[in-house]
């Protein structure tokens, strides 16, 4: 419970963080709140044989691990004399207290009943916390105040915990509430109750002694905002000053001045002079004792001393004991080790990763640039296997070296790349290059395409103008009956018919005229055809054939007839000139 509406009183200074601001942070956690809330959850009794609330604290524990948390589990002692009448009001017991157990000097704190149904759940979480590593510091007397020590002490970062006493006993910052599917966290600090409100502790004790609290029944009919206005009329220095000399008295006499006008103020006098002796000292009434027993119960709570054996003990950072929470997690959720695993181990591991960013971070500042292999631990990544995004967050998929047997998982890229950025150039890198090599075989495979497209044109021109040339059916008998044939016998009558002129021939030349084919119409009929395969071709024939590779196309060519000429144009006949004329009309017709 704590101190009765503190929570609405420091509303105004509640603040929502991000589950991020824990990250690296050492927390102190109030274990009975946490399990008491968990617990809150469902009361059936099918949830408490399953153990849901333990299953809750695991989840909860996992999400701080990843965010390399070192927490402290903090348990209740006995219970302190000055609580014992609340204690036993809270669990309806209806044995009175004797007399004896409400003077404080001879009455000690009450051990709590380790049998009960609630003290088994604090063993469990206990059970299940050291198997992950999480050490476990059992209070003196109240939780809260150890907590609320180790954090003025600067022993930790921060408390978990239900109760708003926890101020009261010198806590600076204070988590009380934990939300995992929204990721954040509700954080109220000291310095911002002390800024935006003016209460210092003193102020908060004594709201605790005017509204109530586990540790004084309060002013009766006195309410929140009445208090706080007569607690910052006074001050935070005086407040405590004034109610240990007086009692609350004057809260109660505060209260009714806006009744009774002027009389308060008589009243108070007469108050103030019935509690002098006789040699000026303060005479302590039954009420006024229980206030400053109040009083020093908050500022003085019983508790280890930081320079404890105890408190020492769990500020050491305790191992991960994989097999135990194996075993831990089948007896108590009867799970198999591999959902455990499942579980745990990638968190384990953005642990670990952390605290190698944290010790590379470390040394950067101490101005020592140590490569990654010369880094004292081994970088627990691997590598990189692709690019991940996980709600809205850009991640990683990594493998792992040496975590329990984890294959990959996934982290967050900013944690990647504060702990091993060469990784990320490695990975960037051969993302680049992988890339050039899907790019070159494609091109590689294009080009092989072509060629081979290129190739079977080559191939169909040829058999098209072997066609063209033979495959008419007005050619004479004498013609080949294979392409074959055709080609040995271009090159044996081009031989044949080449004309070899001598000085003394010349005169007879114009009587030597090979056999050639004549271009006419269709209704002429063909002479014996003669191809000479020696001379080159038309040179605007190969310009033909070239168009006609590249655009892919078939395309029918009509008969042509090359005309064999001679070996030099000086010797060319009038015949030879008409037909190698007649066969560029008909090629210029073909290109147009």
């Amino acid at each position: 419970m704590g101190v009765k509406n503190l929570w609405d009183v420091l509303d105004s200074c509640k603040k929502t963080l991000p589950l991020q601001h824990l990250r690296n942070k050492t927390i102190c956690i109030d274990l009975s709140c946490w399990m008491v809330q968990l617990q809150n959850v469902t009361k059936s009794h099918s949830c408490l044989k399953e153990k849901v609330y333990l299953k809750g604290l695991f989840h909860r524990l996992r999400a701080l691990i990843a965010l390399n948390c070192t927490l402290i589990f903090v348990t209740d002692g006995s219970i302190p004399a000055i609580k014992i009448s609340t204690y036993r009001r809270r669990l309806n017991l209806t044995t009175e207290i004797d007399e004896n157990e409400t003077n404080s000097e001879k009455v000690c704190s009450l051990r709590r009943n380790m049998g009960s149904e609630f003290s088994c759940m604090i063993k469990e979480a206990k059970i299940l916390g050291m198997a992950l590593g999480i050490a476990c510091l059992d209070g003196m007397e109240e939780a809260e105040a150890q907590c609320a020590l180790l954090n003025s002490e600067s022993l930790c970062d921060g408390c978990f915990t239900l109760d708003s006493d926890i101020f009261l006993f010198g806590a600076r910052t204070v988590y009380r509430d934990i939300c995992l599917g929204d990721g954040y966290v509700v954080c109220y600090e000291m310095s911002d109750i002390e800024r935006q409100l003016g209460f210092g502790r003193n102020s908060l004790i004594s709201l605790a002694l005017l509204l109530g609290s586990d540790y004084s029944h309060g002013v009766h009919g006195l309410g929140r905002e009445s208090a706080c206005q007569i607690v910052k009329s006074i001050g935070d220095n005086a407040v405590l000053q004034k109610i240990a000399s007086e009692g609350l008295s004057f809260a109660k006499k505060a209260k009714g001045s806006k009744k009774q006008g002027k009389n308060s103020k008589n009243n108070q006098e007469n108050s103030l002079n019935n509690e002098m002796n006789n040699n000026g000292g303060k005479h302590c009434s039954p009420e006024d004792f229980s206030v400053l027993e109040v009083i020093n119960a908050y500022l003085y709570p019983k508790c280890h001393s930081a320079d404890s054996n105890a408190v020492q003990r769990v500020l050491v950072q305790h191992p991960f004991q994989h097999v135990k929470v194996q075993q831990v997690c089948g007896q108590f959720f009867g799970w198999p080790p591999e959902k455990t695993d499942e579980y745990i181990l990638p968190k384990i591991a953005e642990r670990d990763l952390r605290r190698y960013a944290d010790l590379r971070s470390a040394s950067l500042q101490l101005r020592e640039k140590l490569p990654l292999h010369k880094l004292p631990p081994k970088c627990p990544v691997s590598k990189i296997i692709k690019q991940r995004k996980v709600q809205g967050k850009e991640c990683y998929e990594v493998s792992w070296e040496e975590q329990h047997g984890l294959k990959t998982s996934v982290v967050p890229a900013d944690l990647l790349e504060s702990a091993c950025p060469e990784k990320i150039v490695e990975f960037t890198e051969g993302k680049a290059q992988r890339k050039k090599q899907i790019r070159r075989k494609a091109r590689t495979k294009k080009q092989g395409e072509e060629s081979s497209s290129m190739a079977e044109i080559d191939q169909k021109l040829q058999n098209l103008l072997l066609d063209n040339e033979f495959g008419s059916n007005t050619i004479g008998s004498s013609l080949p009956a294979s392409k074959t044939d055709v080609l040995e016998n271009r090159t044996h009558i081009s031989s044949e018919f080449t004309p070899t002129i001598s000085n003394s021939d010349k005169e007879s030349e114009s009587h030597i005229e090979p056999a050639t084919s004549v271009v006419v119409d269709d209704d002429v009929k063909y002479k014996n055809e003669i191809i000479d395969l020696l001379s080159p071709s038309p040179p605007r024939l190969q310009h033909r054939l070239l168009l006609l590779k590249k655009q892919q196309e078939n395309v029918s060519i009509q008969s042509v007839d090359v005309v064999e000429l001679s070996d030099s144009e000086t010797e060319m006949s009038a015949e030879h000139h008409r037909k190698a004329r007649e066969l560029r009309l008909f090629l210029a017709s073909i290109k147009d």
